[in-house]
């Protein structure tokens, strides 16, 4: 029985992970590849057949799967899937046109991906990995023996207990001072080292720990490489946890299946990933706009218009307004209906908010309580995943909070189309997008439709959630966008995802901080959490700094528990508002990040890393981020108003006060309340807009100047792109111009030494 602390609370999920099993004392099963004999090889890889110290033949598959990726498969059978290709393929390996397989008798077996390179030794068996020029980057752990002789890292190979294959895993050697980051929103440091990063989707009770909503099988290096690996099993990374010199994996599946990734930088490493799983999203230019939430309270027609009216009448900027669960009946959710009583004329409401400029956002999930009408519906025509003795499983997916639901399986073909028939009712009545809440809830002893357990269904079911869902949204409104809140391996082409359901202090924001920029270097740009934290109302200062952190992430919702209207904080309402104008003021600069990221697959909010791979500070400055290459953001995490902030190499300006501060170093910064620690990178121009009460493409803009120099930059907007030069020519900056944008005015931020004028010069295209 595993040990608990006394009197300390536990949570019990409906879909706790299945425990692998624990070999009897004495018990062997503990399998190492120790030789390898070529069976044959093509010009991008190599087959080969594997013994291990428990006298089995495996198979070995290594090619290369695109330039700079190289992919390693260990199984018994060559032709083996990762079960989760039953439901979802997530991994398209490409091809590289430069691949080449050097074999030389009495010499290790080179592959070649251009930049990245696989040296094979058959006997002994090892495995390492090189740039181009032979610089090591990767290699499998050689296995470390105590005393008695016994392993203390999980070779290359696979494990049995019971009589019962379980479970294959792999090792690498990492440097002392390697530093790791990725495997999906995870709350904890945004460095690894150290930490056991479970994939399997949890509803995490907030985000203050290694629970994730969204775990994704890859990881990037400070050493230059990432690696990502191809299941939908409950794998595990044991980062340099049980021993401080390896990372090890184990994969609990048919099959070892990952890919080593060539960087040398995060953001090719995530360039890479991209062209393996698939390319981000990129959100209507609306949804980057604010969002106003009903609150998780019981929400009416009236009060949505009056909610609306109110918005518009004190001037706060927004776009969306989402309306959480009780537009719907309480103990029906979420059946898709609406509330006949509170919402009796839900079409001529949603005509009237589209009058004023509001698109509007339904919460759902895919579970149905057993109290709706639509229940017994779906459990007639099967539409449920199933208990192994075939009755539908009814379960307690909501923590005894609300009444138990059944799960659809969305698995089976007509489910699916049963339950878009739902949403596409909707859509067309005039709700623009969904937030698909939870999906986290499978239970491991499950049984679907296509014959999978809930375990090897669980962490795709995400998937196949929300590709439903931005199918059918797609299909009414040419775009596929989803609020989502768990995800999985290639989750980014779902193009807008929240932290869920955080706690109201300035820790759980600290924590939701860690959450996206580690979930950014997993791929997912375009990221977002309930600004004044969920659960609880926050303090009047605490919704100021979570509204401003909010307001300079990828995308920003204001929601939790209690309200999150800006007027409900009287003391203190100007200050949210200030920071809504801000952004939608910046807003050509946070739209071009955003076309950028959708582009290159880096992210929007970018851990320092990403920019400054180099600085060993960068991969431990989790509190702060760059929004886009050229503003430093540090939400103000620290009720007194002071904090420190790391500024990487170069010189960075004050948005607020134009001084100049020296980078690679720590610098205190103490703010009122009205502002939050901004940073601007010196010399950088910062396209800027009339803020309006919605996001707009304006026709002209201003380019706001910090410090003096010579200048490149793009602005992307849905009307094109647009090219601008600045040159500083004595005390006059000289600015060009190409493409549809128009720049009315160049202003100087005050900073030192800044120009006297600037001269713009507006070319055709």
């Amino acid at each position: 029985m595993p040990y608990r602390p006394p009197l300390v609370a536990h949570e019990y999920f409906v879909a706790d992970p299945p425990e692998l099993p624990v070999r009897a004392h004495g018990e062997g099963g503990l399998s190492a590849l120790t030789a390898a004999e070529l069976v044959a090889a093509d010009g991008a890889g190599v087959m080969l057949k594997a013994v291990t110290t428990a006298e089995e033949t495996l198979v070995v598959q290594i090619g290369v799967a695109g330039e700079g990726v190289i992919r390693v498969r260990l199984s018994e059978d060559a032709d083996a899937r990762p079960r989760s290709e039953r439901a979802i393929a997530m991994v398209t390996p490409g091809s590289y046109a430069g691949a080449r397989a050097e074999v030389a008798p009495g010499e290790p077996i080179v592959i070649d991906a251009g930049s990245l390179r696989a040296e094979i030794r058959l006997a002994p068996w090892h495995l390492r990995f090189t740039d181009a020029t032979g610089a090591p980057l990767l290699e499998q752990d050689r296995g470390h023996t105590d005393i008695s002789g016994r392993l203390r890292t999980l070779p290359f190979g696979r494990s049995s207990a019971g009589g019962a294959h379980v479970a294959f895993h792999e090792s690498f050697e990492v440097a002392p001072d390697e530093a790791f980051a990725g495997f999906g929103e995870s709350f904890a440091p945004l460095d690894k080292r150290g930490q056991r990063p479970l994939m399997w989707n949890f509803d995490a009770f907030g985000a203050e720990s290694q629970r994730a909503y969204k775990n994704i099988p890859l990881y990037v290096s400070s050493k230059g490489y990432g690696v990502l690996v191809d299941s939908g099993a409950p794998t595990e990374f044991d980062v340099c946890q049980s021993t401080h010199s390896a990372v090890q994996i184990v994969v609990p599946d048919d099959v070892m299946d990952y890919y080593v990734l060539a960087g040398p930088t995060p953001a090719e490493v995530l360039e890479r990933y991209n062209g393996l799983t698939c390319r981000p999203v990129l959100p209507p230019k609306w949804a980057f706009g604010t969002w106003i939430s009903s609150g998780f309270c019981v929400d009416s027609q009236e009060r949505v218009l009056a909610r609306a009216r109110t918005i518009r009448e004190r001037g706060i900027p927004c776009d969306v307004l989402h309306l959480d669960t009780y537009w719907q009946t309480d103990g029906h959710w979420s059946d898709l209906r609406w509330d006949p009583v509170n919402f009796p004329e839900p079409e001529a409401m949603l005509a009237e908010l589209d009058g004023m400029g509001f698109k509007v956002c339904l919460w759902m999930n895919p579970y149905i309580s057993h109290q709706s009408p639509a229940f017994q519906e779906a459990a007639d025509a099967g539409y449920f995943l199933k208990k192994p003795d075939g009755e539908p499983y009814v379960a307690d997916t909501w923590h005894g909070s609300y009444p138990a639901c059944g799960i659809l399986d969305l698995t089976h073909p007509d489910a699916v189309r049963w339950f878009q028939d739902r949403l596409r009712a909707l859509l067309h009545q005039g709700v623009q997008a969904f937030k698909t809440d939870f999906a986290e809830g499978v239970p491991h002893d499950a049984v679907a439709a296509n014959g999978m357990t809930g375990t090897d269904l669980h962490n795709v079911y995400t998937l196949l959630f929300n590709d439903a869902v931005a199918e059918v949204t797609r299909e009414v409104h040419g775009h596929s966008l989803v609020w989502a809140r768990s995800s999985f391996l290639g989750g980014q082409r779902h193009s807008a995802q929240w932290s869920g359901d955080t706690y109201t202090s300035y820790a759980a924001m600290g924590s939701t901080i860690r959450g996206g920029l580690a979930h950014g270097l997993s791929g997912v740009p375009f990221w977002s959490h309930d600004a004044g934290g969920f659960t609880g109302r926050p303090s009047d200062d605490l919704f100021v700094r979570w509204t401003q952190f909010g307001a300079l992430s990828p995308l920003l919702r204001l929601h939790g528990t209690t309200s999150r209207e800006p007027w409900e904080f009287p003391a203190v309402e100007e200050h949210a508002v200030a920071a809504l104008r801000l952004r939608y003021r910046l807003m050509p600069y946070i739209y071009s990040a955003a076309v950028d990221a959708a582009r290159t697959g880096a992210p929007m909010m970018r851990a320092l890393c990403v920019d400054h791979p180099g600085d060993p500070v960068a991969w431990q400055a989790d509190l702060q981020y760059l929004l886009g290459r050229d503003l430093l953001v540090a939400p103000m995490t620290s009720p007194e108003g002071a904090r420190e902030v790391y500024l990487p190499e170069g010189e960075w300006v004050d948005y607020w006060t134009g001084e100049v501060h020296a980078g690679s170093r720590y610098v205190r910064v103490v703010k009122p309340l009205a502002e939050l620690p901004l940073f601007v990178r010196y010399g950088a121009l910062i396209p800027v807009a009339e803020p309006g009460d919605t996001v707009r493409t304006p026709d002209r803009i201003t380019l706001v100047a910090f410090g003096s120099g010579d200048r490149r930059m793009r602005i992307h907007d849905t009307d094109g792109e647009t090219a601008v030069t600045a040159t500083l020519e004595g005390d006059t900056l000289r600015v060009t111009v190409t493409g549809p944008k128009r720049v009315a005015a160049v202003e100087f931020a005050p900073v030192p030494g800044a120009p006297g004028r600037a001269v713009i010069t507006q070319e055709e295209i």
